[in-house]
């Protein structure tokens, strides 16, 4: 059985999108923030690889035309940027300032906490692009010498994280203004906290996409640089 699942790309692309719509349900259901289908998804899904004893390796390859989707489907923010093009631009300036102090603040901290913690140069490497985007990510860790695999399981914890905190931050914070909500989230939590500020206003949605492209391109800048 395990050998008949290993060997097919089909089932694992169900087994995929199951668990994610299964999770998503879930949220609807329930209502709560801490059910993300992102994060119900993967454990549903990790379960029925153990029940059925399929490799991850072999779930992996089976998924790897998931991998070649990232890079078209991050294009794909381009066009909440178009809508809002006025708006972007007359806000441009605090925006970079915002996402370039998010950006220091993350890889600083990154940093602190591995040397704090002992732990070695891969796994100081693999966390470091823990706040962008899993296609620009997962380059980054590769050219540093760091863990792809690693490096993904930091990405995705850290949206889901940001997309669950997110919301009760800016409310703590009193927060407000759409722009600084869109710079906060997508400079701490990529795609997933982008997809959070949608649901609060298209502003939100277009500062959030332009500022995980900026924190992205200004990581890979600054990775090697504090490595």
């Amino acid at each position: 059985m395990s050998e008949f699942l290993s060997g097919s790309s089909l089932l694992a692309i169900l087994l995929t999108f199951g668990a994610y719509e299964l999770g998503r349900m879930f949220q609807q259901k329930t209502r709560m923030a801490i059910f993300n289908p992102i994060l119900v998804g993967a454990l549903l899904a990790g379960v029925v690889l153990v029940l059925t004893g399929v490799s991850n390796e072999a779930y992996q390859e089976g998924c790897a035309t998931f991998s070649w989707l990232l890079t078209p489907a991050t294009v794909c923010l381009a066009i909440p940027l178009y809508a809002q093009f006025s708006r972007l631009r007359h806000n441009l300036p605090a925006i970079l300032a915002g996402v370039t102090a998010g950006t220091l603040t993350s890889l600083g901290f990154v940093w602190l906490l591995t040397r704090l913690c002992g732990l070695n140069e891969v796994l100081t490497v693999s966390l470091m692009p823990k706040s962008i985007t899993t296609a620009m990510g997962i380059v980054v860790s590769e050219a540093a010498g760091g863990e792809p695999a690693i490096t993904t399981a930091a990405i995705i914890l850290t949206g889901i994280l940001g997309s669950i905190l997110g919301p009760a931050l800016c409310k703590a914070l009193r927060l407000r203004n759409s722009v600084a909500q869109g710079v906060a989230f997508g400079t701490s939590a990529h795609v997933v906290g982008t997809s959070k500020a949608a649901e609060i206003s298209q502003t939100a949605e277009a500062v959030s996409s332009l500022s995980l492209v900026f924190a992205g391109i200004l990581t890979a800048v600054l990775c090697p640089l504090i490595l």
